[in-house]
């Protein structure tokens, strides 16, 4: 039996999860491509690289309220990974930059090094602040600020929660001192001692309402929200997936009623899911944060019979809900009514494919990864 080098494995289990999880072609018939690919930009960039397994990495899915402008988003996504100067920050990658047109709103993954992520995240926070202006922004999607949502996630063992937490609170209050105006409310383990969760944050600062009123908002840090930049959420949490499956209707109602059957804090609904139901090109998209939950998985199963994915925080197990299970779920719900879904996206990454991509790419030194991800797709 010939064996696989580790590499190929790695990609054999991202291809897979890819072909099954994702809006991308020909994921499987991809993987020589993506092993000769990753083998190239070694060695291109060799000199540069050096091991990142190990390291104590944090992810920040960065969510910003811009995306009809990519050339915009991709300048954020830049200030990430290189100094005002032009060089290159240690220990830190952008993985992916999501786009969505419709919703007007974009999902840059940066994944550093817990010494360096602070400094990563408040540069690209401040890029956004500078091209992007809230008085005049229209999108599909709920949102408060020109920079809408900072998360910071640990990935593996060698990060606690409280270290996410730390940088979270440091990079609010960078934020409000570089860019004057700026306000932002705390969620999760930077929320102290409360550890509110994101939704409950959310719903207090107005921000599921059609026409949010963010000036009558009470920040965490900074003044009252300003128009140009809105209100920011900063926080720490286990690792949070977007899965988005969307409905072959424009029946917003019926998309309301599935959101509502599968949420977590329905009876019967699936643990660790917050759900809305937005209109979305022409359908209507079941839009998920699937939250990692501490513990042991439940009894419940994916579409194809898999377990739930497992990982560990400083020791302690953590699991989430896979994307075939709520696909399954939702395609179940909506065929009772004679429609059809027409398909499932994940915004970014799996825990297990973000931890394991960021280390490939720190290890091969490359900063732009999403770059490399788009050129193995087009």
């Amino acid at each position: 039996m010939k064996m696989r080098r580790p590499q190929e494995t790695f990609v054999d289990n991202i291809c897979r999860e890819w072909s099954l999880n994702r809006e991308l072609p020909a994921a499987m018939n991809n993987r020589t491509k993506i092993c000769h690919h990753l083998g190239h930009c070694a060695a291109k960039s060799k000199g540069m690289a050096h091991s990142a397994i190990g390291q104590r990495l944090v992810a920040c899915l960065l969510n910003v309220s811009e995306a009809r402008r990519k050339e915009l988003v991709e300048t954020v996504a830049m200030a990430a990974v290189f100094d005002s100067n032009g060089g290159r920050r240690e220990g830190t990658t952008v993985l992916n930059i999501f786009n969505d047109q419709d919703y007007n709103r974009s999902v840059i993954t940066i994944v550093a090094s817990i010494d360096c992520i602070k400094e990563a995240v408040l540069s690209a926070c401040e890029q956004a602040c500078r091209l992007i202006d809230m008085s005049v922004y229209a999108g599909g999607h709920p949102t408060m600020g020109a920079v809408d949502l900072v998360p910071l996630y640990p990935l593996g063992e060698e990060v606690g929660l409280g270290d996410c937490a730390k940088e979270a609170r440091a990079v609010a209050a960078g934020l409000t001192e570089r860019v004057s105006g700026t306000s932002a409310f705390f969620f999760g383990w930077a929320d102290s001692p409360q550890h509110r969760g994101l939704a409950q944050r959310r719903k207090e600062m107005g921000w599921f309402r059609k026409n949010p009123d963010t000036g009558a908002s009470r920040p965490d840090v900074g003044p009252l929200p300003q128009k140009r930049y809105g209100l920011t959420g900063v926080g720490a949490s286990p690792y949070v997936m977007n899965c988005n499956v969307t409905i072959d209707t424009q029946d917003l109602a019926l998309g309301r009623s599935i959101a509502m059957s599968i949420r977590e804090s329905t009876p019967g609904g699936i643990p660790g899911v917050q759900v809305l139901a937005l209109p979305h090109e022409g359908a209507v998209e079941i839009a998920c944060n699937v939250e990692s939950m501490k513990g042991n998985p439940p009894s419940q199963v994916g579409e194809r019979g898999e377990l739930w994915p497992t990982f560990s925080i400083g020791g302690q197990p953590y699991c989430h809900a896979p994307a075939s299970l709520i696909t399954a779920r939702v395609a179940e719900l909506a065929g009772r009514q004679g429609v059809a879904t027409k398909g499932t996206a994940l915004v970014g990454f799996t825990p297990y494919e973000c931890r394991g991509l960021a280390e490939k790419a720190l290890s091969l030194g490359i900063a732009e990864f999403w770059k490399e991800l788009r050129r193995l797709h087009m």
